[in-house]
């Protein structure tokens, strides 16, 4: 591997991995999913999000069953689903539940998305580190000894997200508003994206049924268009975003006692270079040298997932 920041970047499969299998990575905002036969893509397709934490049930059916229309029917071996917000065994069931009717017979698997992201990093051990809509981080040892750090979701945690950059961004308006202060570059961008006319309605907006955590995780690329324009409150948000995330990364990673690799995905993480430069830069103060950026979309850590599961 050329470059020792990259995750592994290849779609080629585990010579275990046989028969059609369906790799969907169910976000806050689409659901991805992935036609495997023998271990290789040959469909990809999306749908809105079939999360049950982000859209009511129905909705989320109607989204699998639009993707299952477009990815395929016929004979499926495995769905590997991973998915935001599986916390518990009745989680992953009620996901399982709904996915069961597109593939029947099928051998159904629901986890913790970082999974995916682990995997989808060329790694068996180690700890992935999610940072998109929310934040998490999970990992696992060659005991098979497994470990999280946040992923409570936005109203307990999410610190380095989307929704958290996006609230950041609004509580910086409102701190300058309450000191008399005109809006500077980042409040008179965030002012101008959701269509209000001064600081003050942001409050009515945030708390407004018609947005919620995807509409201002959203908000984040001003903090970080802001940041690159030499923005120093969005310069210091966004790094502080990374510095958050390598905490979570650290908690993992000790619980487990590891070296590494840690390995940073998700939107924010794998498209915002400052904010990774802060993530790596925090975690080498704690000696953990061996930091990836995921080089590839997660789904297709499934035939990887598939094979280590049938070991």
């Amino acid at each position: 591997m050329n470059n020792p920041d990259s995750a592994q970047h290849s779609h080629a499969a585990p010579e275990a991995v046989s028969g059609t299998v369906i790799g969907l990575d169910i976000g806050g905002t689409k659901t991805r999913g992935v036609r495997f036969l023998n271990g290789s893509p040959i469909r990809d397709e999306s749908a809105g999000s079939s999360n049950v934490q982000n859209v009511s049930r129905e909705v989320a059916a109607a989204n699998l069953a639009e993707l299952f229309g477009k990815i395929g029917g016929g004979h499926i071996d495995q769905v590997y689903a991973g998915a935001g917000g599986i916390d518990t065994d009745e989680d992953a069931q009620a996901l399982a539940d709904l996915i069961a009717p597109h593939a029947p017979g099928a051998r159904i698997t629901v986890v913790h998305d970082s999974r995916l992201l682990l995997a989808a990093g060329g790694a068996s051990t180690g700890v992935a580190v999610i940072a998109g809509t929310g934040s998490a981080a999970w990992g696992k040892n060659d005991a098979g000894h497994e470990a999280r750090a946040g992923g409570w979701g936005y109203l307990l945690g999410d610190e380095g997200s989307g929704y958290w950059l996006g609230r950041e961004a609004v509580r910086h308006s409102l701190r300058r508003m309450n000191q008399g202060l005109e809006p500077d570059r980042l409040s008179s961008a965030l002012l101008d994206s959701v269509g209000v006319e001064e600081p003050g309605k942001l409050i009515a907006l945030f708390h407004s049924p018609d947005t919620g955590r995807r509409y201002w995780a959203q908000q984040a690329r001003l903090v970080v268009e802001a940041a690159d324009a030499g923005d120093e409150t969005s310069q210091e948000l966004v790094e502080q975003a990374g510095r958050d995330l390598a905490e979570l990364a650290e908690q993992a990673v000790r619980q487990l006692g590891l070296d590494g690799p840690v390995i940073l995905g998700s939107g924010l993480g794998m498209n915002v270079p400052r904010l990774q430069e802060a993530f790596k830069a925090r975690l080498a103060q704690s000696g953990i040298t061996d930091v990836r950026i995921l080089q590839q979309d997660p789904v297709f850590g499934v035939p990887r997932l598939v094979a280590e599961q049938r070991d």
